[in-house]
């Protein structure tokens, strides 16, 4: 349970860290029957899957980003494209927020293309 409210508390933060960048929020934990997504933003025409990754220390963002199942975020993102047609014609992309105690999020931009 401990792990739930710190993605929880990640994701919180992550949003209001994406905001502050002028981001605009179009949904948090949107799930689907292909997985879930963290937070979906849009950012001066480019619509952003973002996968959140809260640590318990700065380091070891190479190996939290090895983990990030791709593959289920990709398929959940043509979910959520094909339920908002309107989004259509924007450019894609993926990045992640890694979190940790006593340390600044760190923002990888595009950190995966598929």
């Amino acid at each position: 349970m401990d792990a739930y409210w710190s993605g929880h508390r990640g994701e919180a933060l992550a949003a209001w860290f994406l905001r502050l960048k002028f981001y605009g929020i179009l949904a948090t934990r949107y799930k689907t029957p292909l997985g879930e997504i963290d937070l979906i933003a849009k950012a001066f025409g480019t619509i952003v899957f973002v996968e959140v990754k809260a640590r318990r220390r700065a380091s070891g963002e190479a190996d939290a980003l090895a983990a990030v199942n791709q593959q289920r975020i990709a398929r959940a993102a043509q979910y959520w494209l094909a339920r908002h047609p309107q989004y259509a014609g924007c450019d894609l992309r993926f990045d992640v927020i890694f979190v940790a105690p006593r340390s600044f999020p760190r923002h990888w931009v595009n950190a995966f293309s598929l």
